[in-house]
């Protein structure tokens, strides 16, 4: 099942941060209500269900992933929680793992190798070295690696450099925009 989650965090970091963000700390309860109620329609489906449905989502149902997370940053702001303080104390704990153990190379070397794998990927896909792109099915498969390289890139970037909470405020201020000007 570990698995199965894996891969559900995952999609969820591509779809909806906040609740990937969500599922990895004490409000993962809160998370798994947002998206079985986006996804099965239901607020009381098992970890097992809703790992699974993230995994068989139509476009539709990413669409409704997309609404529920929305809606949690919502509810989360009217709670008063901020994320971005917890998710740095995440980061906090595990710089101060690496000074503790002395194990300043483990990190380093699975950093190199994600940030390489991302370079490599996206080399290959943008110099025409991997074949099969004018299959649909290939490219959606493609499409996706090059998505959860590019997250995991990212979450490399973010343990090194810090992550952007002024980015995220932008990306919400435009999300609040693009709202308004569809409601009104």
């Amino acid at each position: 099942m570990d698995d199965i989650w894996g891969k559900a965090k995952d999609i969820l970091g591509m779809v909806a941060p906040t609740v990937a963000t969500a599922l990895g700390g004490p409000l993962a309860g809160m998370a798994v209500k947002a998206v079985s109620g986006a996804l099965l329609g239901r607020d009381d489906g098992t970890p097992e269900e809703v790992a699974a449905a993230i995994q068989g989502a139509t476009p539709e149902q990413m669409v409704a992933l997309k609404k529920a997370d929305t809606d949690l940053k919502v509810q989360l702001k009217s709670l008063d929680v901020d994320l971005e303080r917890i998710a740095a104390g995440d980061r906090d704990s595990a710089r101060k793992r690496e000074v503790d153990t002395g194990d300043v190379w483990t990190p380093r070397v699975l950093a190199s190798i994600t940030i390489g794998g991302f370079l490599g990927a996206t080399y290959m896909v943008l110099s025409g070295a991997v074949e099969g792109l004018k299959d649909p099915v290939a490219s959606v498969l493609i499409g996706t690696i090059i998505g959860y390289v590019s997250a995991k890139a990212d979450q490399v970037v973010g343990y090194y450099f810090g992550s952007s909470a002024s980015s995220a405020r932008k990306t919400d201020a435009m999300e609040s925009a693009l709202r308004d000007k569809i409601d009104g």
